[in-house]
This record gives structure tokens, C-alpha cells and sequence, in this order.
């Protein structure tokens, strides 16, 4: 083939490579255009070989994850379970102590391993307003050169919406949660991660108060600020009222893993000052309730789940969400 055979070809790769790098830069509520442009660039430069319009996809999904963090001013507070009245209305919860002495309270939780209350003391720090979405982390997944999972079931129009978008992302194993906010981390050269198993009950708390139900109120309104009870499949993020921190379903959709090795007797040996759980383990922390559960029981702010770290697929009602391990402004 000649030369000048070879100048059409050559012509159109060029282009298709600065197409790439003149589509518009996506708006950011809290980035500068320097640093969203930073962050373009630093996704070429990871993936030369993914198509412009993949890397658009991967740009606009960073973004809107960092834009997605609320700050959450650090402080002081009691973990574990405070106790409740041992007769309550979920739908009028009221304040606590609800006029009782707090040691004549009655346990939130049956378990055992989140009854020792101890003090906390946990810096600033950023938690996503929104767990992350099914097509996030299936960009995720594509940016790895990963098949979709359940691929052959995506197809069927029958369960079209039990693989929605903007549902819940779907893990098979705790490492796939942790790597997702570090490949945000990567990316966005900010410190992401998955939040701490304290820094996730502070905020799911309203920083730290004795908060019971980690709604707009503290009391459980079905159908407004939580689920109904034991609803067949998980709903799309966002579909009820925000937490008084603008955080959304802290319970009644997905469960969150947090970074925390799980330990029975930890909350005895917790330091206070920023605790990141045990240094090992064979099972890992998740937070929350999810959709199958019986709310009034389950969809509490001290609840805690001890889970292995691997699951046989990917299934719904096991999720996470992102922070970001600043006290700095974006």
C-alpha cells in the first residue's frame, strides 16, 4: 500500500483522537475547569484505547461523584447502641431519652456486638449523597475490560427494571466496592475511599446525636422517607426524603460496605480518635438495611452486619457508597 494510501487512514485515527479531546468538558458544581480538564486528561491518558465517547462517559461519571460528596464537619460522639424505649412508635419516635433514664432503655438491636458505647472523636470528611448507581459501576466494570454481569439476563424485556440505571449498584464481593471508589480515586487524584464503619454511623446519625432512624425526622413514614416493609425488588437511589446532611437512603434500599475489618469485641478496644476498625480479618463491615426487611427492626442507625468478603454472584440489596477522606474544600 502506498503512502499516500495511507494518509485517508492516518487522517481519521487523528481525528478521532482530537475529537476526544475537544468534546466539552462537563459543568461541575464544586470543580474549577482546570481541575475537571485535569481530570479529562488524566483519563486519556489511562485509557488511550477506549473510545471517545467511553472516556466522555468515564469523565462526566467522576465528576458528578466528586459534586455528589457532602461535607460532614468532624466532632465528637457516643457509637453504638444508645438504647430505646422498650415500647416505641416508629412513626413518632420523638427525642431521646424519651424522658426515661438512658440506663432504663431497651437495647435498638438484639445483637451483641454493637452494644458497647464509647467515644469517637472523627476528623472532617466528605460521604456521597447517593449510593452508587448500577450504570456507574458498570462503566466501572467496562473500563476494566469486564463483561456486564447477568448480560444474557439484561437482555430480556421482562426485567428490564430489575436492572435500572439508577438502581443500587449490584457487588458480588466487598474488594469490588473498595475498588470502584479507588478507581474514582485514581482518577480524580483526590483521597477516595470507602467511608469508615464510624464515619458512616456519624452521619447516618446527623453527626453523632441519638438518632434512631436515619431519616428526615428520625421516625420511619412509609412511603415518604423509607420503603415499605419487604418490597420485592430494590428502587431506584433517591426516591424518598433526605437525612437533615442531604443523605439519601441511609436505609431501606441497599446495605453499604464500609472499609472496616469486622470484629466482635472491636467497639471495646476502639481508639478514639478516627477508628478504621481491626488491622485484620476474614469478614467485613456493611451498614443499613435493604429492601427485604422488616424497617421498623432493621433500618437503624447502629445496626451492624458482619459479611464475608465474597459472595457466588453479583446480587441486589448489597451496595456502597463513596467518601472522600478530606477536611479541604473540593
Amino acid at each position: 500500500m502506498s503512502r499516500l494510501a495511507l494518509l485517508p487512514l492516518f487522517f481519521l485515527f487523528s481525528l478521532h483522537g482530537c475529537d476526544a479531546q475537544s468534546q466539552p468538558l462537563p459543568h461541575s458544581e464544586k470543580l474549577s475547569a482546570e481541575k475537571v480538564e485535569a481530570i479529562a486528561q488524566r483519563i486519556n491518558d489511562r485509557y488511550p484505547d477506549l473510545s471517545g465517547k467511553l472516556r466522555k462517559q468515564i469523565l462526566a461519571t467522576v465528576v458528578r461523584s466528586l459534586d455528589n460528596m457532602v461535607f460532614i464537619e468532624g466532632g465528637e460522639f457516643e457509637m453504638g447502641d444508645f438504647g430505646t424505649l422498650c415500647q416505641y412508635d416508629p412513626a413518632n419516635m420523638g427525642t431521646w431519652p424519651y424522658g426515661q433514664e438512658p440506663e432504663r432503655l431497651c437495647p435498638i438491636t438484639p445483637e451483641r456486638h454493637d452494644d458497647y458505647l464509647h467515644q469517637v472523636r472523627l476528623s472532617s470528611y466528605y460521604l456521597s449523597r447517593y449510593q452508587t448507581r448500577l450504570e456507574d459501576f458498570d462503566l466501572f466494570r467496562t473500563s476494566l475490560g469486564l463483561a456486564l454481569f447477568d448480560a444474557d439476563l439484561r437482555e430480556r424485556e421482562d426485567l428490564q427494571e430489575l436492572f435500572h440505571p439508577d438502581k443500587p449498584a449490584w457487588t458480588e464481593s466487598w474488594q469490588e466496592a473498595k475498588d470502584y471508589c479507588l478507581w474514582v480515586r485514581e482518577l480524580s487524584s483526590y483521597p477516595v475511599d470507602l467511608p469508615s464503619e464510624a464515619q458512616w454511623e456519624y452521619a447516618a446519625r446527623n453527626r453523632g446525636q441519638y438518632v434512631q432512624y436515619p431519616t428526615d425526622t428520625g421516625s420511619l413514614d412509609y412511603g415518604r422517607n423509607i420503603p415499605a416493609d419487604k418490597i420485592t425488588d430494590e428502587l431506584p437511589i433517591a426516591q424518598f426524603a433526605a437525612t437533615p446532611l442531604g443523605l439519601y437512603d441511609m436505609a431501606g434500599n441497599a446495605t453499604d460496605w464500609v472499609n472496616d475489618w469486622y470484629a466482635e469485641n472491636y467497639y471495646q478496644v476502639s481508639p478514639l480518635e478516627n477508628p478504621k476498625g481491626p488491622n485484620m480479618g476474614t469478614q467485613k463491615v456493611r451498614r443499613g438495611s435493604n429492601y427485604q426487611e422488616t424497617m421498623w427492626m432493621s433500618a437503624n442507625t447502629v445496626r451492624r452486619w458482619n459479611d464475608d468478603l465474597n459472595r457466588s454472584r453479583h446480587l441486589p440489596g448489597t451496595s456502597f457508597r463513596c467518601s472522600l477522606q478530606s477536611d479541604t474544600p473540593l
